[in-house]
Protein backbone atom coordinates (compact mmCIF):
# COMPACT_ATOMS: atom_id res chain seq x y z
CA UNK A 1 0.00 0.00 0.00
CA UNK A 2 1.40 3.34 -1.17
CA UNK A 3 1.87 5.87 1.83
CA UNK A 4 -0.36 8.59 1.17
CA UNK A 5 1.86 11.19 2.82
CA UNK A 6 3.81 11.22 -0.51
CA UNK A 7 1.12 13.71 -1.91
CA UNK A 8 2.17 16.10 1.35
CA UNK A 9 5.45 15.94 0.13
CA UNK A 10 5.10 16.59 -3.95
CA UNK A 11 6.41 19.97 -4.64
CA UNK A 12 3.61 22.65 -5.37
CA UNK A 13 4.98 23.28 -8.72
CA UNK A 14 4.94 19.87 -9.38
CA UNK A 15 1.39 19.12 -8.35
CA UNK A 16 0.58 22.19 -10.65
CA UNK A 17 2.05 20.75 -13.73
CA UNK A 18 0.55 17.46 -12.86
CA UNK A 19 -2.56 18.53 -12.94
CA UNK A 20 -2.30 21.00 -16.18
CA UNK A 21 -1.29 18.01 -17.79
CA UNK A 22 -4.07 15.80 -16.37
CA UNK A 23 -6.39 18.73 -17.58
CA UNK A 24 -4.89 18.98 -21.47
CA UNK A 25 -5.24 15.39 -21.79
CA UNK A 26 -9.22 15.14 -20.74
CA UNK A 27 -9.68 18.08 -23.12
CA UNK A 28 -7.48 16.92 -26.07
CA UNK A 29 -9.44 13.24 -25.47
CA UNK A 30 -13.46 14.95 -25.44
CA UNK A 31 -12.27 16.50 -28.26
CA UNK A 32 -11.15 13.65 -29.83
CA UNK A 33 -14.12 12.05 -29.43
CA UNK A 34 -15.92 14.55 -30.53
CA UNK A 35 -14.26 15.28 -33.93
CA UNK A 36 -14.32 11.35 -34.54
CA UNK A 37 -17.38 10.21 -33.22
CA UNK A 38 -18.89 9.01 -36.69
CA UNK A 39 -16.01 6.58 -36.56
CA UNK A 40 -16.13 5.40 -32.77
CA UNK A 41 -18.58 2.28 -33.44
CA UNK A 42 -15.91 0.05 -33.88
CA UNK A 43 -14.33 1.20 -30.71
CA UNK A 44 -17.11 1.40 -28.19
CA UNK A 45 -18.09 -2.03 -29.72
CA UNK A 46 -15.15 -3.52 -29.43
CA UNK A 47 -14.42 -2.64 -25.63
CA UNK A 48 -17.67 -3.73 -24.91
CA UNK A 49 -16.93 -7.33 -26.62
CA UNK A 50 -13.83 -7.39 -24.83
CA UNK A 51 -14.96 -6.76 -21.69
CA UNK A 52 -17.92 -9.47 -21.75
CA UNK A 53 -14.85 -12.02 -23.26
CA UNK A 54 -12.24 -10.77 -20.50
CA UNK A 55 -13.23 -13.58 -17.92
CA UNK A 56 -13.14 -16.08 -20.70
CA UNK A 57 -10.03 -14.51 -21.93
CA UNK A 58 -8.39 -15.16 -18.46
CA UNK A 59 -9.89 -18.07 -17.55
CA UNK A 60 -8.10 -19.98 -20.43
CA UNK A 61 -5.19 -18.36 -20.00
CA UNK A 62 -4.91 -20.35 -17.39
CA UNK A 63 -5.27 -23.69 -18.57
CA UNK A 64 -1.63 -25.40 -18.86
CA UNK A 65 -0.76 -27.43 -21.80
CA UNK A 66 1.96 -29.84 -22.27
CA UNK A 67 3.24 -28.18 -18.84
CA UNK A 68 2.60 -24.67 -19.79
CA UNK A 69 0.03 -21.55 -19.71
CA UNK A 70 -1.37 -20.69 -22.82
CA UNK A 71 -0.26 -17.71 -23.85
CA UNK A 72 -3.30 -15.08 -23.86
CA UNK A 73 -2.72 -14.34 -27.51
CA UNK A 74 -3.46 -18.01 -28.09
CA UNK A 75 -6.28 -17.71 -25.34
CA UNK A 76 -8.16 -15.11 -27.69
CA UNK A 77 -7.61 -16.71 -30.98
CA UNK A 78 -9.12 -20.03 -29.79
CA UNK A 79 -12.43 -18.03 -28.61
CA UNK A 80 -12.23 -16.07 -31.55
CA UNK A 81 -12.45 -19.04 -33.61
CA UNK A 82 -15.12 -20.87 -31.49
CA UNK A 83 -16.88 -17.08 -31.91
CA UNK A 84 -17.06 -17.21 -35.31
CA UNK A 85 -17.90 -20.94 -36.08
CA UNK A 86 -20.30 -20.87 -34.06
CA UNK A 87 -21.65 -17.66 -35.51
CA UNK A 88 -21.53 -18.65 -38.72
CA UNK A 89 -23.29 -22.22 -38.28
CA UNK A 90 -26.04 -20.50 -36.48
CA UNK A 91 -26.46 -17.76 -39.49
CA UNK A 92 -26.36 -21.00 -41.73
CA UNK A 93 -29.12 -22.92 -39.92
CA UNK A 94 -31.32 -20.04 -38.77
CA UNK A 95 -31.28 -17.69 -41.67
CA UNK A 96 -32.77 -19.83 -44.06
CA UNK A 97 -36.53 -20.21 -41.56
CA UNK A 98 -36.54 -16.93 -40.63
CA UNK A 99 -36.39 -15.33 -43.98
CA UNK A 100 -39.18 -17.99 -44.70
CA UNK A 101 -41.07 -17.11 -41.65
CA UNK A 102 -40.71 -13.43 -42.32
CA UNK A 103 -42.05 -13.54 -45.70
CA UNK A 104 -45.17 -15.79 -44.63
CA UNK A 105 -45.71 -13.78 -42.07
CA UNK A 106 -45.47 -10.36 -44.56
CA UNK A 107 -47.81 -12.46 -47.28
CA UNK A 108 -50.48 -14.03 -45.05
CA UNK A 109 -50.34 -13.02 -41.33
CA UNK A 110 -50.65 -9.60 -41.71
CA UNK A 111 -53.09 -8.95 -44.74
CA UNK A 112 -55.27 -11.94 -42.09
CA UNK A 113 -54.31 -9.15 -38.94
CA UNK A 114 -55.62 -6.10 -40.60
CA UNK A 115 -58.16 -7.99 -41.78
CA UNK A 116 -59.69 -9.46 -38.49
CA UNK A 117 -58.70 -5.58 -36.96
CA UNK A 118 -61.37 -4.33 -39.82
CA UNK A 119 -64.39 -6.65 -39.23
CA UNK A 120 -63.54 -7.20 -35.60
CA UNK A 121 -62.13 -5.34 -33.41
CA UNK A 122 -62.56 -1.82 -34.81
CA UNK A 123 -66.23 -1.99 -35.11
CA UNK A 124 -66.60 -3.07 -31.19
CA UNK A 125 -64.10 0.04 -30.50
CA UNK A 126 -66.56 2.07 -32.63
CA UNK A 127 -69.30 0.63 -31.12
CA UNK A 128 -68.03 1.37 -27.68
CA UNK A 129 -67.02 4.74 -28.34
CA UNK A 130 -70.98 5.16 -29.82
CA UNK A 131 -72.24 3.92 -26.35
CA UNK A 132 -69.99 5.98 -24.69
CA UNK A 133 -70.87 9.19 -26.38
CA UNK A 134 -74.40 8.64 -26.20
CA UNK A 135 -74.47 8.17 -22.45
CA UNK A 136 -72.52 11.88 -22.09
CA UNK A 137 -75.42 13.05 -24.34
CA UNK A 138 -73.86 13.64 -27.45
CA UNK A 139 -74.61 10.61 -30.00
CA UNK A 140 -75.90 12.00 -32.61
CA UNK A 141 -77.15 8.53 -34.60
CA UNK A 142 -77.06 5.13 -33.14
CA UNK A 143 -73.48 3.17 -32.91
CA UNK A 144 -75.20 0.67 -34.50
CA UNK A 145 -76.21 2.34 -37.78
CA UNK A 146 -74.40 1.40 -41.13
CA UNK A 147 -71.29 4.32 -42.18
CA UNK A 148 -72.55 6.43 -44.61
CA UNK A 149 -70.56 5.39 -47.97
CA UNK A 150 -72.47 7.60 -50.04
CA UNK A 151 -69.76 9.85 -50.15
CA UNK A 152 -70.41 13.75 -50.68
CA UNK A 153 -73.24 15.17 -52.90
CA UNK A 154 -72.56 15.69 -56.46
CA UNK A 155 -72.57 19.73 -56.44
CA UNK A 156 -72.00 19.38 -60.20
CA UNK A 157 -74.42 18.79 -63.43
CA UNK A 158 -77.01 15.24 -62.28
CA UNK A 159 -75.82 12.10 -63.78
CA UNK A 160 -79.38 11.94 -65.88
CA UNK A 161 -82.25 14.26 -66.26
CA UNK A 162 -85.81 13.31 -66.58
CA UNK A 163 -87.68 15.96 -68.95
CA UNK A 164 -90.90 16.21 -70.36
CA UNK A 165 -91.13 16.22 -73.62
CA UNK A 166 -92.79 18.46 -76.38
CA UNK A 167 -95.12 15.81 -77.95
CA UNK A 168 -95.87 14.15 -74.60
CA UNK A 169 -94.06 11.70 -72.33
CA UNK A 170 -91.17 11.58 -70.55
CA UNK A 171 -87.54 11.53 -72.07
CA UNK A 172 -83.67 10.67 -70.42
CA UNK A 173 -81.19 13.12 -71.08
CA UNK A 174 -77.68 11.77 -70.59
CA UNK A 175 -74.73 13.74 -70.14
CA UNK A 176 -72.38 14.50 -72.58
CA UNK A 177 -69.04 12.55 -71.23
CA UNK A 178 -70.96 9.52 -70.86
CA UNK A 179 -72.56 7.73 -67.71
CA UNK A 180 -70.15 5.92 -65.18
CA UNK A 181 -71.68 3.56 -63.02
CA UNK A 182 -69.99 2.06 -59.76
CA UNK A 183 -70.94 -0.58 -56.89
CA UNK A 184 -71.11 0.32 -53.98
CA UNK A 185 -72.16 -3.16 -52.57
CA UNK A 186 -74.22 -6.03 -52.74
CA UNK A 187 -77.17 -4.55 -53.12
CA UNK A 188 -77.01 -0.72 -54.31
CA UNK A 189 -74.82 1.15 -57.26
CA UNK A 190 -73.55 4.81 -57.57
CA UNK A 191 -74.71 6.45 -60.89
CA UNK A 192 -72.78 9.65 -61.99
CA UNK A 193 -70.82 11.06 -64.66
CA UNK A 194 -67.54 9.85 -65.46
CA UNK A 195 -64.58 11.86 -63.48
CA UNK A 196 -62.30 13.11 -66.44
CA UNK A 197 -59.07 14.99 -65.66
CA UNK A 198 -58.84 17.70 -68.07
CA UNK A 199 -56.30 17.95 -70.75
CA UNK A 200 -53.40 19.63 -68.78
CA UNK A 201 -53.81 17.50 -66.27
CA UNK A 202 -53.50 14.45 -68.37
CA UNK A 203 -50.65 15.95 -69.97
CA UNK A 204 -48.60 16.21 -66.43
CA UNK A 205 -49.77 12.93 -65.44
CA UNK A 206 -48.48 11.33 -68.74
CA UNK A 207 -44.86 13.24 -68.13
CA UNK A 208 -45.08 12.52 -64.54
CA UNK A 209 -45.31 8.85 -65.87
CA UNK A 210 -43.05 9.30 -68.39
CA UNK A 211 -40.38 10.84 -65.67
CA UNK A 212 -41.17 7.84 -63.66
CA UNK A 213 -40.16 5.34 -66.55
CA UNK A 214 -37.06 6.82 -67.35
CA UNK A 215 -35.79 7.47 -63.34
CA UNK A 216 -36.90 3.90 -62.73
CA UNK A 217 -33.60 2.50 -63.75
CA UNK A 218 -31.62 4.58 -61.88
CA UNK A 219 -33.82 4.25 -58.71
CA UNK A 220 -33.15 0.56 -58.92
CA UNK A 221 -29.15 1.31 -58.97
CA UNK A 222 -29.20 3.76 -56.49
CA UNK A 223 -31.14 0.92 -54.30
CA UNK A 224 -29.11 -1.54 -55.44
CA UNK A 225 -26.41 0.43 -54.94
CA UNK A 226 -27.11 1.54 -51.19
CA UNK A 227 -27.81 -2.60 -50.26
CA UNK A 228 -24.11 -3.37 -51.49
CA UNK A 229 -22.92 -0.53 -49.58
CA UNK A 230 -24.53 -1.00 -46.71
CA UNK A 231 -23.83 -4.78 -46.51
CA UNK A 232 -20.04 -4.19 -47.26
CA UNK A 233 -19.83 -1.34 -44.68
CA UNK A 234 -21.28 -3.75 -42.39
CA UNK A 235 -18.54 -6.71 -43.04
CA UNK A 236 -15.80 -4.20 -43.06
CA UNK A 237 -17.55 -2.81 -39.13
CA UNK A 238 -17.85 -6.74 -37.76
CA UNK A 239 -14.08 -7.03 -38.80
CA UNK A 240 -12.72 -3.98 -37.25
CA UNK A 241 -14.90 -4.52 -34.01
CA UNK A 242 -13.66 -7.99 -33.76
CA UNK A 243 -10.34 -6.77 -33.93
CA UNK A 244 -9.96 -3.59 -32.09
CA UNK A 245 -11.27 -5.89 -29.58
CA UNK A 246 -8.60 -8.57 -29.85
CA UNK A 247 -6.13 -5.98 -29.53
CA UNK A 248 -7.53 -4.69 -26.23
CA UNK A 249 -7.83 -8.64 -25.10
CA UNK A 250 -4.03 -9.27 -25.79
CA UNK A 251 -2.75 -6.16 -24.04
CA UNK A 252 -5.17 -5.70 -21.12
CA UNK A 253 -2.51 -5.80 -18.51
CA UNK A 254 -0.61 -3.00 -20.33
CA UNK A 255 -4.01 -0.81 -20.81
CA UNK A 256 -4.35 -0.78 -17.21
CA UNK A 257 -0.96 -0.06 -16.37
CA UNK A 258 -1.42 2.75 -18.48
CA UNK A 259 -4.24 4.33 -16.71
CA UNK A 260 -2.93 3.56 -13.64
CA UNK A 261 0.54 5.60 -14.20
CA UNK A 262 -1.54 8.42 -15.18
CA UNK A 263 -2.63 8.62 -11.32
CA UNK A 264 -1.30 9.88 -8.39
CA UNK A 265 0.87 7.21 -5.89
CA UNK A 266 -0.68 8.40 -3.17
CA UNK A 267 -4.61 8.07 -4.88
CA UNK A 268 -4.04 4.74 -6.72
CA UNK A 269 -5.76 2.63 -3.94
CA UNK A 270 -8.94 4.91 -4.80
CA UNK A 271 -8.63 4.27 -8.19
CA UNK A 272 -8.36 0.74 -7.77
CA UNK A 273 -11.43 0.98 -5.84
CA UNK A 274 -13.27 2.96 -8.30
CA UNK A 275 -12.08 0.26 -11.08
CA UNK A 276 -13.53 -1.91 -9.10
CA UNK A 277 -17.13 -0.51 -8.54
CA UNK A 278 -17.14 0.18 -12.17
CA UNK A 279 -16.66 -3.40 -12.62
CA UNK A 280 -18.96 -4.66 -10.69
CA UNK A 281 -21.75 -2.05 -11.91
CA UNK A 282 -21.10 -3.08 -15.59
CA UNK A 283 -21.04 -7.07 -14.58
CA UNK A 284 -24.32 -6.44 -14.13
CA UNK A 285 -25.47 -4.55 -16.39
CA UNK A 286 -23.60 -5.97 -19.49
CA UNK A 287 -22.51 -9.34 -18.77
CA UNK A 288 -25.94 -10.43 -16.87
CA UNK A 289 -28.19 -8.93 -19.46
CA UNK A 290 -26.72 -11.11 -21.91
CA UNK A 291 -27.29 -13.65 -19.61
CA UNK A 292 -31.19 -12.63 -19.01
CA UNK A 293 -31.63 -12.41 -23.03
CA UNK A 294 -30.38 -15.90 -23.01
CA UNK A 295 -32.63 -16.91 -20.59
CA UNK A 296 -36.05 -14.77 -21.67
CA UNK A 297 -35.50 -16.58 -25.59
CA UNK A 298 -34.97 -19.53 -24.12
CA UNK A 299 -38.17 -19.95 -21.86
CA UNK A 300 -40.06 -17.65 -24.63
CA UNK A 301 -39.33 -20.80 -26.70
CA UNK A 302 -40.22 -22.99 -24.44
CA UNK A 303 -43.95 -20.89 -24.00
CA UNK A 304 -44.93 -20.56 -28.13
CA UNK A 305 -43.95 -24.35 -28.87
CA UNK A 306 -46.21 -25.24 -25.79
CA UNK A 307 -49.23 -22.75 -26.90
CA UNK A 308 -48.53 -24.14 -30.66
CA UNK A 309 -48.11 -20.60 -31.82
CA UNK A 310 -47.15 -19.87 -35.59
CA UNK A 311 -43.61 -18.66 -36.26
CA UNK A 312 -42.47 -19.73 -32.87
CA UNK A 313 -38.94 -19.69 -33.33
CA UNK A 314 -38.58 -16.49 -35.05
CA UNK A 315 -40.78 -14.78 -32.63
CA UNK A 316 -38.26 -16.57 -29.57
CA UNK A 317 -35.64 -15.05 -31.20
CA UNK A 318 -37.02 -11.74 -31.98
CA UNK A 319 -38.03 -11.30 -28.05
CA UNK A 320 -33.99 -12.91 -27.99
CA UNK A 321 -32.44 -9.32 -29.43
CA UNK A 322 -35.13 -6.86 -28.54
CA UNK A 323 -34.66 -8.22 -24.62
CA UNK A 324 -30.71 -6.27 -24.87
CA UNK A 325 -33.00 -2.94 -24.74
CA UNK A 326 -34.45 -2.67 -20.96
CA UNK A 327 -38.22 -2.81 -20.66
CA UNK A 328 -39.00 -1.11 -24.00
CA UNK A 329 -37.52 -4.17 -25.77
CA UNK A 330 -39.88 -6.65 -23.82
CA UNK A 331 -43.18 -4.58 -24.59
CA UNK A 332 -42.29 -4.28 -28.53
CA UNK A 333 -41.17 -7.77 -28.69
CA UNK A 334 -44.12 -8.66 -26.77
CA UNK A 335 -46.51 -6.99 -29.71
CA UNK A 336 -46.84 -9.46 -32.50
CA UNK A 337 -46.58 -12.54 -30.58
CA UNK A 338 -49.71 -11.78 -28.86
CA UNK A 339 -50.93 -10.15 -32.06
CA UNK A 340 -50.52 -13.48 -33.74
CA UNK A 341 -51.80 -15.25 -31.15
CA UNK A 342 -54.60 -13.79 -31.10
CA UNK A 343 -55.58 -14.93 -35.18
CA UNK A 344 -55.20 -18.22 -33.84
CA UNK A 345 -57.62 -17.79 -30.96
CA UNK A 346 -58.47 -15.74 -28.13
CA UNK A 347 -57.22 -18.06 -25.87
CA UNK A 348 -54.28 -18.83 -27.29
CA UNK A 349 -53.45 -15.21 -27.32
CA UNK A 350 -53.97 -14.72 -23.84
CA UNK A 351 -52.06 -18.14 -22.62
CA UNK A 352 -48.84 -16.00 -24.75
CA UNK A 353 -49.56 -12.55 -23.04
CA UNK A 354 -49.48 -14.36 -19.79
CA UNK A 355 -46.51 -16.45 -20.32
CA UNK A 356 -44.50 -13.28 -21.45
CA UNK A 357 -45.87 -11.43 -18.42
CA UNK A 358 -44.91 -14.35 -16.24
CA UNK A 359 -41.11 -14.23 -17.97
CA UNK A 360 -40.87 -10.88 -16.80
CA UNK A 361 -41.91 -11.37 -13.60
CA UNK A 362 -39.04 -13.99 -13.06
CA UNK A 363 -36.89 -11.83 -14.74
CA UNK A 364 -37.92 -8.74 -12.48
CA UNK A 365 -37.68 -10.60 -9.10
CA UNK A 366 -35.39 -13.50 -9.26
CA UNK A 367 -32.49 -13.03 -11.97
CA UNK A 368 -32.15 -9.80 -11.68
CA UNK A 369 -31.16 -9.65 -7.99
CA UNK A 370 -29.15 -12.78 -8.93
CA UNK A 371 -27.08 -12.29 -11.91
CA UNK A 372 -27.27 -8.32 -12.04
CA UNK A 373 -26.76 -7.99 -8.44
CA UNK A 374 -27.07 -5.15 -6.22
CA UNK A 375 -23.94 -2.87 -7.64
CA UNK A 376 -25.85 -2.78 -10.66
CA UNK A 377 -28.87 -1.53 -9.73
CA UNK A 378 -30.25 1.60 -11.50
CA UNK A 379 -33.41 3.06 -10.65
CA UNK A 380 -36.13 2.59 -13.20
CA UNK A 381 -36.67 6.39 -13.59
CA UNK A 382 -32.98 6.78 -14.47
CA UNK A 383 -33.02 3.61 -16.90
CA UNK A 384 -35.91 5.02 -18.43
CA UNK A 385 -34.57 8.86 -18.94
CA UNK A 386 -31.13 7.21 -20.41
CA UNK A 387 -33.41 5.28 -22.81
CA UNK A 388 -34.90 7.92 -24.15
CA UNK A 389 -31.81 10.15 -24.22
CA UNK A 390 -29.97 7.65 -26.10
CA UNK A 391 -32.39 6.77 -29.01
CA UNK A 392 -33.03 10.76 -29.09
CA UNK A 393 -29.37 11.76 -29.65
CA UNK A 394 -27.71 8.53 -30.91
CA UNK A 395 -30.49 6.47 -32.44
CA UNK A 396 -30.93 2.50 -31.80
CA UNK A 397 -27.24 2.13 -30.87
CA UNK A 398 -27.90 5.26 -28.11
CA UNK A 399 -30.45 3.08 -26.67
CA UNK A 400 -28.24 -0.03 -26.85
CA UNK A 401 -25.59 2.14 -24.84
CA UNK A 402 -27.89 3.68 -22.62
CA UNK A 403 -27.92 1.74 -19.82
CA UNK A 404 -24.09 0.91 -19.59
CA UNK A 405 -23.19 4.60 -19.93
CA UNK A 406 -25.63 5.01 -17.05
CA UNK A 407 -24.07 2.38 -15.17
CA UNK A 408 -20.87 4.47 -15.34
CA UNK A 409 -22.11 7.55 -14.52
CA UNK A 410 -23.88 6.00 -11.37
CA UNK A 411 -20.26 4.56 -10.40
CA UNK A 412 -18.35 7.29 -10.84
CA UNK A 413 -21.32 9.71 -8.65
CA UNK A 414 -21.09 6.98 -5.79
CA UNK A 415 -17.39 6.60 -5.52
CA UNK A 416 -17.03 10.86 -5.51
CA UNK A 417 -19.56 11.55 -3.22
CA UNK A 418 -18.33 8.59 -0.93
CA UNK A 419 -15.02 10.39 -0.80
CA UNK A 420 -16.68 13.96 -0.78
CA UNK A 421 -19.31 12.98 1.60
CA UNK A 422 -18.55 9.97 3.90
CA UNK A 423 -21.49 10.15 6.17
CA UNK A 424 -23.59 10.00 2.92
CA UNK A 425 -23.48 6.76 2.19
CA UNK A 426 -25.21 5.14 5.53
CA UNK A 427 -27.53 7.66 4.76
CA UNK A 428 -29.55 6.69 2.01
CA UNK A 429 -32.99 5.90 3.29
CA UNK A 430 -35.01 8.57 3.93
CA UNK A 431 -36.76 8.23 7.89
CA UNK A 432 -40.24 8.23 6.15
CA UNK A 433 -39.71 5.98 3.50
CA UNK A 434 -41.76 2.68 3.93
CA UNK A 435 -40.16 -0.48 5.45
CA UNK A 436 -41.04 -3.73 4.82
Amino acid sequence: MVDRTLALDEDPAARRRRRIFLAVCALVFVATLYAFQAVLRPFVLGALLAYVLAPVVTALSKVRVAGRAMPRWAAVLTIYVGLITSLVLGITAITPRVVVEVRDFAVHEVPEIRAKAQRTWLPSVQRLAGRLQGVLGGATHSPDAPPNVDGPDEADEPALRIEAAPAGGWRVVLPSDGLQIERIDENRFRVGSPRVSPPGEQEGLGRKLQALGAGHLSDIVRVGSGIIGGVIGGIFGFFMTMMVSAYMLVTEAQIWGFLRGLVHPAARDDFDALLDRLDRGLKGVVRGQLIICMVNGVLSAVGFAIAGLKYGPTLALVATVFSLVPIFGSILSSVPAVAIGLTQSFGTGVFVLLWILGIHQLEANLLNPKIMGDAAKIHPVLVVFSLLAGEHFFGIQGALLAVPVMSIVQSLFLHWRERALPWSAHDDAHPHAPTE
